[in-house]
């Protein structure tokens, strides 16, 4: 019981008294519901791979985008993490490819542009005619810091270079949004004028 405890409580978000709580949860339910969960991580981690073309997670490769020839080869998402990619694909709105970075740079913590997935994005540019590349990159010190890199590296090569909006929430407030958002709204903002 207690290396289950230990071995759940390294899982992020939870902490020794969720880990003890899932722990009873599992005990008290049938053999096979404990297998199944078992055989469900044997499996993640024996067929889940990063797609040789986007580095998006992926059970064939390549991945299903990098696989649909209805997709926008012209023009790449460049996301963070595999995550980003589910998260945008939920919304249903983009239409092109994507390309994920596996990080962010982060000099302070070592991960500099040769820990990234950057060089098979720049080699994407010729071998996908690529005319748009779209900076996906988290609002954050780092973030802005890797999109300002790839916006310098990419500029080299003649593409265009674009960056995610940022700003205010739809249904929001003013006096409830923060100074950061407001500074964002306010300096991507658009004109209205025809």
């Amino acid at each position: 019981m207690q290396r289950l405890i230990t071995e759940l409580s390294r899982l992020p978000g939870i902490g020794k008294r969720s880990a003890e709580r899932v722990a009873f949860y599992l005990l008290k339910r049938p053999a096979e519901e404990a297998a199944a969960l078992a055989r469900a991580i044997e499996d993640l981690k024996k067929n889940v791979h990063h797609c040789s073309v986007c580095f998006n997670l992926t059970e064939h490769d390549p991945c299903a985008i990098c696989g649909d020839a209805q997709r926008d080869r012209t023009q790449v998402l460049v996301v963070e993490q595999p995550r980003d990619v589910a998260t945008m694909e939920q919304t249903g709105m983009y239409k092109g490819v994507y390309h994920v970075l596996m990080g962010r740079l982060s000099p302070l913590d070592g991960i500099g542009p040769g820990e990234l997935n950057i060089d098979s994005l720049m080699a994407r540019l010729t071998s996908d005619k690529v005319r748009e590349v779209i900076l996906g990159t988290n609002p954050s010190i780092e973030g802005d810091g890797t999109a300002l890199y790839l916006a310098r590296e990419l500029g080299a090569h003649g593409v265009k270079v674009s960056r995610l909006g940022r700003g205010l929430p739809t249904g929001s407030e003013l006096e409830y949004v923060s100074k950061a958002v407001l500074a964002d709204a306010l300096h991507g903002r658009q004109d209205l004028a025809p």
